[in-house]
């Protein structure tokens, strides 16, 4: 994996973001779609606080994309997220025509640290993107920013 400067760039931001929804009461997840000219066109943060568990940023970034990208424009895209795409991310992403991912921690890993500290596993199997869109180019995870997606979530679940 060969990330450059301008993927952390944006993969950090996608953490900073994550964080921003901790602050705010949410699950600790944020995304950044960026376009083939390496302009930011949407970002989004977790936010299913009020009940909607369906509100991930990665399947916003699909939804405002479908509306406002031409397919061309939607393949050409990287979307930079804080954690792996679940399920329901990765089939809109795929769905909508979106190109390569880039994630901070995997599902593997996240999976991994919940049921560590003694956590049920989530509603739905962390399945790897790869499993759910097999076309999409995926990069992940990315050892600098594993320890700090790894704190957002301990924190999120009171873990200390």
């Amino acid at each position: 994996m060969t990330l450059s400067e301008v993927d952390l760039i944006h993969l950090s931001r996608a953490v900073e973001l994550a964080r921003e929804a901790l602050e705010d009461g949410d699950g600790p997840y944020g995304s950044v779609l960026v376009d083939a000219a390496g302009q930011v066109r949407f970002e989004d943060r977790n936010r299913v606080k009020e009940g909607d568990e369906t509100r991930h940023p990665e399947l916003e970034i699909a939804r405002w994309s479908a509306n406002h990208l031409t397919p061309d424009e939607r393949a050409a895209s990287t979307v930079y997220t804080s954690g792996e795409h679940c399920p329901m991310c990765a089939a809109a992403h795929a769905w909508v025509g979106l190109g390569r991912i880039v994630y901070a921690a995997s599902s593997a890993q996240i999976s991994g640290w919940r049921a560590g500290w003694g956590l049920p596993p989530g509603p739905v199997a962390a399945l790897p993107i790869t499993v759910v869109a097999p076309a999409i180019p995926v990069e992940g995870p990315v050892d600098s920013l594993v320890d700090e997606v790894h704190d957002l979530i301990r924190r999120n679940h009171g873990i200390d």
